[in-house]
């Protein structure tokens, strides 16, 4: 049994957030770089060279990429060979995130309750957690911090199983054009097909964390990933969605098994950011 520190943890989180608020995630940069080098439209193309400039600016001074600094999503990976010592793993994660914003000067955007009374609660906690058990003796982190005007675009649906591809094809396209330019594209999609409502949520918010230099590792899966990129990129809407071919940089889809009734849909929506770091802890 290996013994990982809970306070390891915080001073990693500590980092991350800070890190993913003040530089670009490299396959996001890289996408971005070659959108530039492709897109014909004028106004586009001089978009996409500000955004790349947005982005060394960012990493030179080290201020935010965005305002919109974001609610941090936690997905954790634990090794089931690990005991984790030194106190309460939530309390160190969000003193982690509470500490993070603190010292970088990132705006505190969470607010306690979301209807009756929403104030906010000065610290950018509490942040999402998704635990899960894995096999071997290290910890892993993946941290997100999700702006708004791209979550608030975000969608689910319950298709009928008869409804197949298209149906499937057809909910991820009309979320991104019903996005428009509210999601600041060019954006990132992540797609959650199967599980149950709840689980093709997190599936998709998964997806929008993947490395978007990979493809599903399933064939068919990775063939509708650029199908719908191709027809995305029809759309128009183009960069900050003042028109384009560059709508959407990346559709990462992750899929699970589900019921013989059921076909759940989710679309999480995600800006030209997508920010997204992962650490392994050992």
């Amino acid at each position: 049994m290996k013994e990982i520190s809970v306070l390891k943890l915080q001073d990693k989180i500590r980092e991350m957030v800070q890190q993913v608020n003040f530089h670009y995630p490299q396959d996001i940069e890289e996408l971005l770089r070659e959108a530039g080098q492709k897109e014909t439209n004028p106004l586009g193309k001089e978009i996409l060279e500000l955004l790349e400039r947005n982005s060394q600016i960012a990493a030179e001074k080290r201020i935010p990429i965005c305002q919109d600094t974001g609610m941090v999503i936690v997905f954790i990976e634990i090794g089931q060979e690990v005991h984790l010592v030194d106190g309460s793993l939530n309390e160190a994660i969000q003193k982690g995130v509470a500490l993070g914003y603190e010292e970088g000067y990132l705006r505190k955007s969470i607010v306690a309750d979301p209807l009756f009374h929403r104030i906010n609660t000065q610290d950018n906690t509490p942040c999402i957690i998704y635990p899960v058990i894995v096999d071997g003796d290290a910890v892993k982190l993946t941290v997100s911090c999700k702006g708004f005007g791209s979550e608030n675009m975000s969608v689910i649906r319950m298709l009928k199983p008869a409804e197949g591809v298209e149906g499937v094809k057809r909910t991820i396209l009309d979320a991104i054009k019903n996005a428009g330019p509210n999601a600041c594209p060019p954006m990132v999609v992540g797609v959650g097909i199967g599980g149950s409502f709840d689980y093709a949520a997190v599936l998709a918010k998964k997806a929008t964390l993947r490395d978007c230099s990979l493809e599903n590792p399933d064939p068919e899966y990775a063939q509708l990933e650029r199908e719908l990129l191709e027809e995305a990129n029809q759309l128009n809407i183009g960069p900050q969605g003042l028109g384009g071919k560059t709508s959407v940089l990346k559709i990462n889809i992750e899929q699970a098994p589900t019921h013989i009734a059921g076909l759940p849909v989710a679309v999480n929506i995600s800006c030209h950011i997508t920010r997204h770091i992962s650490e392994v802890i050992i």
